[in-house]
């Protein structure tokens, strides 16, 4: 019997967890909590690694990426990889955590006008998280993880450097030259006009 690989296993999960979804969208109350249930044990994971400093924040951000979620299921399109979803999800309310703990312990600068670009309130269509996705996605990793970690996860740029293995000032390139291309893409120019 062959072995399945460690891809093939993820699929399958995704490809359960996208039918529990479906299901619970069209009235299945039980193939509802059972999503929600089992997106909890990823997610859980998920931000722990993130929140590897502050344990004790850990379940409280869950609930609030699960009631993120439960509040967005309705922008689900059943075509679209729902990793990719709930990821961008996760991520909007993981920066959002960031940036209050930040202004809580005042540890980084108040928000320049490139961060002010990521900072959307509560109650904003997720395709504002899913569209952000797709375009960061298409940025070269040099630019795309900087723009991550930094603007969207509220690390610093040597903490940035460090999970990277990029100098301090490549990481400052990478944001700037990247938050330029994205301004680029949303304009609708291609990057390659400045070169």
């Amino acid at each position: 019997m062959p072995r399945t690989t460690p891809q093939a296993h993820l699929n399958a999960r995704e490809a359960q967890l996208q039918q529990l979804l479906l299901h619970g969208m069209q009235g299945d109350e039980q193939a509802y909590r059972a999503f929600l249930s089992a997106l909890a044990v990823h997610l859980r994971a998920f931000l722990r690694r993130r929140l590897a400093g502050r344990p004790h924040e850990v379940e409280d951000l869950l609930q609030e990426v699960l009631l993120a979620v439960h509040n967005a299921r309705h922008t689900y399109l059943p075509g679209q990889p729902l990793t990719a979803w709930v990821q961008a999800i996760a991520r909007y309310k993981l920066a959002d955590h960031w940036r209050a703990f930040a202004r809580h312990e005042a540890l980084h600068e108040p928000l320049d006008e490139e961060q002010a670009l990521f900072a959307s309130e509560d109650d904003q269509p997720q395709e504002a998280s899913r569209d952000l996705g797709l375009l960061l996605r298409s940025l070269p990793d040099r630019q795309r993880l900087p723009i991550q970690h930094v603007k969207l996860e509220g690390l610093s740029v040597e903490q940035t450097a460090r999970l990277t293995g990029l100098s301090s000032s490549a990481v400052k390139v990478g944001i700037h030259r990247g938050l330029k291309a994205l301004a680029k893409m949303i304009r609708g120019k291609p990057d390659n006009e400045d070169h």
